[in-house]
């Protein structure tokens, strides 16, 4: 109704979940990290709970995107069944045949132990997400914990998401589940965004429907923070209708009035009251803004400007604000200085590639369109951009190949001494790897553009996009990346992805030297080539230290902290490890 008044595209604040208007904030991608640890590390329970509308369904749905293609999940809606029907319920999520006139709790647990061992076999992993956990009577909640115990002699079979309202947190509180509470290996609680997020949320969602302008003022977006107590949900319902009260008397910026009524349209009566303090607050902020536009009016039309001063005042007014360095830039709410820009940067040549060559191909020229901004780069990416990064990566490891998709890419790792590493995580995952990584970056029109980051200096990070590179601050990058990465690492001598108990070779002797090196502490034993019981505790005790799944098996992870310890110069570095970001 209101979209041609805004010259927008479309309504921006649809409570229907549309992939497009997805903005997360830090604590919803802390969330993601949480969740993706969970699931990549197996096993357990994973708890993320959150207040109604805080953003819980938009976690998981990206959650849900992001698995990779050997996860199978399966959905659990309404939790308010039996134990039986809950087992009802998984089976048939996953399409498991079983008899349905059943009253037998072991027939459908001897089907579904059948299942998932076969799936394991196949190297499959099976997820369990339970939405509104909290409905979950203590009968059901015993049998998902007993769920739990279905597993090899290495692993869990079933990993299990509980999600649910801060109900769920006193649920598991409780002393008779006590185990189950034990068994959670993340949990993650969602709280209300805050006012700078608020404000750079309705920014995203309008610029997403082809905003180029302010269409809410400071005063508009404090109070809708009020009003909302930062929730989603009611940000979403609140904008709509002031949008809508803003068309309705003609007005093309909402101000805080055109708030105030919206919210005694759309929410209960004890959610508007604002403190009287509040109110003269607002009432003299108001008048300071109007005083300030006047003077600036009167100013501007009777004294002079050189006319330099005029050509800049002229060229900073039609500047749409779409094209500053970030999509979604927090706005304060008093003047401060301008967050660091988007820097771009001449492409650079590549290293020199050695012998580890995969297959000739000719480095990237680097000639392209010149670029501002991080949200003008994504959007201008070609459909070959998860090539010329992949490229990119691989050359920066002194390995010339030739990929089109993560696939190949992977493919090809192992001919040159390295593995493929794709999961999801923080920041901090990604920086406690410390290499050079692909992230998958939200694009203004919703797709997901490979990007390379290549360094990290400082609070900024240089990265590739395409054949431009650009300096962008951490946080700008992160306002568009929900976890993904993709990185190379260099396998121990054998090209070995993972060490168990048992192995016997020459990468474990390799093992053995390198946590003596890193703990200073050794494993004797008759056989240095041969992993046994010791020096799995050396294993453990290394995960434990850094905070790893201490499961004693060498893995990807593990090996990648050791190999973190020695100076190799062939092995490049995100430089983030030291970096203050």
């Amino acid at each position: 109704m209101y979209e041609k008044h805004f010259g927008l595209t479309e309504r921006p604040f649809s409570i229907a979940p549309d992939p497009r208007f997805l903005y997360m904030s830090r604590q919803h991608r802390e969330a993601l990290a949480h969740l993706l640890y969970g699931v990549g590390e197996g096993g357990g329970f994973v708890q993320l709970t959150g207040e109604v509308g805080t953003g819980k369904t938009t976690v998981c749905r990206c959650l849900l995107e992001q698995l990779p293609e050997h996860v199978d999940i399966a959905l659990v809606l309404n939790p308010r069944v039996t134990a039986l029907e809950l087992l009802g319920s998984l089976c048939d999520e996953l399409n498991i045949q079983y008899a349905r006139d059943t009253t037998s709790i072991k027939a459908l647990i001897d089907v579904l132990n059948a299942y998932l061992l076969d799936s394991h076999a196949r190297g499959r992993r099976t997820v369990l997400m339970i939405d509104e956990a909290q409905n979950l009577s203590a009968e059901a909640l015993e049998q998902v914990r007993l769920l739990t115990n279905l597993e090899t002699t290495r692993e869990k079979l079933l990993q299990i998401i509980l999600v649910g309202q801060p109900e769920l947190r006193e649920l598991l509180a409780r002393e008779d589940l006590r185990q189950l509470s034990q068994r959670i290996t993340a949990r993650y609680h969602l709280d209300p965004i805050s006012r700078e997020e608020t404000a750079a949320y309705i920014r995203h969602r309008l610029q997403v429907c082809g905003a180029s302008a302010t269409l809410f003022n400071d005063t508009a977006v404090e109070l809708i923070h009020k009003l909302s107590a930062g929730v989603p949900r009611l940000i979403n319902v609140l904008s709509d209708r002031a949008m809508l009260g803003a068309f309705v008397e003609g007005k093309r910026m909402v101000d805080a009035p055109i708030v105030q009524r919206a919210a005694r349209e759309v929410l209960p009566e004890e959610g508007l009251d604002v403190p009287v303090q509040g109110k003269w607050r607002w009432l003299a902020f108001s008048a300071a803004v109007v005083l300030a536009a006047l003077l600036g009016y009167f100013l501007a039309v009777t004294v002079p400007l050189p006319e330099p001063a005029r050509l800049a005042m002229h060229t900073v007014e039609e500047t749409p604000r779409a094209t500053q360095s970030s999509p979604v830039p927090a706005e304060p709410a008093e003047p401060s200085p301008q967050p660091a820009a988007t820097v771009p940067e001449e492409p650079l040549p590549e290293p020199e590639a050695t012998s580890m060559s995969v297959a000739a191909v000719e480095p990237s020229s680097g000639d392209g369109p010149v670029v501002n901004s991080l949200q003008q780069a994504l959007a201008q990416a070609g459909p070959d951009a998860a090539a010329k990064a992949w490229k990119a990566l691989y050359s920066l490891w002194g390995v010339r190949a030739s990929v089109v998709n993560d696939e190949q890419a992977c493919a090809q790792a192992p001919a040159a001494g390295l593995r493929c590493l794709q999961g999801g995580g923080s920041w901090t995952v990604l920086t406690n790897f410390d290499r050079p990584a692909l992230l998958l970056l939200v694009a203004p029109e919703g797709r997901r553009v490979p990007v390379l980051v290549r360094e990290v200096i400082g609070s900024e990070v240089r990265i590739q996009v395409g054949d431009r590179r650009l300096q962008v601050p951490i946080d700008e990058l992160e306002n568009r990346w929900f976890g993904e990465y993709r990185l190379l690492w260099k396998t121990p001598p054998g090209g070995y992805a993972a060490l168990r108990p048992g192995d016997r070779n020459e990468a474990v002797k390799w093992l053995r030297d390198r946590l003596a090196r890193a703990t200073g502490l050794t494993s004797i034993a008759p056989d240095p080539r041969y992993y046994d019981a010791g020096l799995r505790q050396l294993v453990e005790s290394f995960q434990r230290d850094r905070e790893l799944n201490a499961d004693g098996v060498a893995g990807a992870r593990t090996l990648i902290n050791l190999n973190n310890l020695d100076q190799d110069a062939s092995v490049p570095r995100l430089g983030a490890a030291v970096a203050d970001s």
